[in-house]
């Protein structure tokens, strides 16, 4: 709760400022449907060999491929307007006071960009909801936590206070499951072009790390009718 009400109260303080000022420190860095594209790449090109061992995960990914969209087009159309974003809202990114456990600021700015609201609290559902290792190869260890979410929302939501929109609100429920299904897609790309990318301690890594991202976007997608109902209460 602390920690996503520090996030959201960083993310209203520079409700104001003009986000098209600052650079872009990673280009494109939360581009879904690029990343998408980068996934079918990667696919048709197979430079391993290691797709005919995939295919349950490149069929999950097929499967929501519109999801990748989404916000994007919103974004687009000028439904969603660009924010000052985090872009790294892990938990230990927020100094909790010792005494009163309350959050204090954020830290960690080097990724600070424009972007949507939503890659800021969608990554904190992603990396704080599950009770399990981001390369868990037990994926029945997989899970979203509903009140781990409950918690970040309600937090998130306090800090933010009134500058979102409407319509910034209501994807917020929806913005959990589409990081998880970024970075794991972004696993998966990474596993078909050679490891390449991100750094890996044993073989198969990438393919684990994309497996749990992937349980937690079906995990997510099980509970998001209870998760989009308690958006609407707290709206």
């Amino acid at each position: 709760f602390e920690g996503a009400a520090a996030f959201g109260r960083f993310q209203r303080q520079l409700g104001d400022f003009d986000a098209s000022r600052l650079t872009e420190t990673i280009p494109r860095f939360h581009d879904t449907p690029k990343r998408y594209q980068d996934f079918e790449r990667a696919v048709q090109q197979d430079t391993m060999g290691r797709a005919a061992k995939v295919q349950r995960e490149i069929e999950f990914v097929r499967q929501h491929k519109a999801d990748c969209r989404y916000l994007f087009d919103l974004q687009q159309r000028g439904e969603l307007p660009l924010r000052v974003t985090h872009n790294d809202t892990k938990l230990n990114n927020v100094l909790i006071d010792d005494l009163t456990g309350a959050g204090c600021c954020v830290i960690d700015l080097d990724t600070v960009m424009p972007g949507l609201p939503h890659y800021d609290f969608g990554d904190m559902v992603r990396t704080g909801t599950s009770p399990a290792a981001e390369d868990e190869t037990d994926l029945d260890k997989v899970v979203m936590r509903f009140p781990m979410y409950e918690a970040l929302l309600r937090g998130y939501l306090q800090g933010a206070g009134s500058f979102l929109s409407p319509v910034e609100k209501s994807w917020l429920p929806f913005s959990g499951k589409l990081i998880t299904l970024e970075i794991g897609i972004r696993f998966l790309t990474d596993y078909l072009e050679g490891d390449v990318y991100f750094k890996v301690r044993r073989p198969g890594h990438n393919l684990d790390r994309c497996r749990t991202q992937l349980k937690l976007v079906a995990s997510i997608e099980s509970q998001f009718d209870a998760m989009r109902r308690l958006a609407d209460t707290l709206r």
